[in-house]
């Protein structure tokens, strides 16, 4: 079955990642496990034309944040054989961007994209000078250049797949999810469809 496309409005999907269809009643090591592997039955079901090897980690919020503190990953797997070691990478820069917003990345990504207004960038059809522009103007109003040049802004990263996960009745963020391989866009459809559905099934 084919994913929904996300929306391109972050007013839209900050509204939706905060609400209660997206925020679990409880949230332990047995959840990340059911999550964790329901992502991955879920790329894998994926049609030919959209799946991807795909690396899927969820890693508690307490314990990261900056790029020398030790996390603590409590699932992660890839898809299928063809992952490389950039997927990590990219995992890395993900996670850490929800964790210092409070956002899914690919709200950030949108929150970015609605700042560049009267200019073509839609989604993931747009070319790459333009996704450049979306980087560079990232970097820019969040003050993400470093005077080493730039390292401060290559511990994050504006592309859709990194998902916070939230607990009623707690403040902030308590984990992130992360899918890295797929399109973008579809990195955060596939994350978002299923954690909507695993807390559905909470509720049960």
């Amino acid at each position: 079955m084919a994913l929904v496309a996300p929306s391109t409005d972050p007013a839209v999907l900050i509204a939706q990642e905060t609400s209660d269809e997206y925020t679990f009643r409880t949230f332990t090591a047995e959840t990340a496990w059911t999550l964790g592997i329901a992502l991955r039955e879920r790329v894998l079901s994926l049609p030919p034309g959209r799946r991807k090897p795909a690396l899927v980690s969820i890693a508690l919020a307490s314990a990261g944040g900056g790029s020398d503190t030790p996390l603590h990953v409590i699932f992660q797997s890839a898809t299928e054989p063809g992952t490389v070691p950039d997927n990590e990478v990219w995992v890395r820069r993900k996670r850490n961007t929800v964790l210092r917003w409070g956002l899914s990345s690919w709200a950030m990504r949108m929150k970015v994209v609605a700042g560049l207004r009267g200019q073509a960038v839609e989604t993931e059809s747009v070319m790459a000078p333009v996704a450049a522009q979306v980087e560079a103007e990232f970097v820019k109003k969040y003050a993400l250049a470093s005077a080493s040049g730039g390292a401060v802004a290559a511990d994050y990263a504006i592309h859709g797949g990194g998902f916070p996960v939230r607990v009623r009745g707690v403040a902030g963020v308590v984990a992130v999810v992360v899918v890295s391989g797929l399109k973008q866009e579809d990195d955060h459809a596939v994350v978002a469809e299923t954690v909507r559905k695993v807390i559905a099934a909470q509720e049960k």
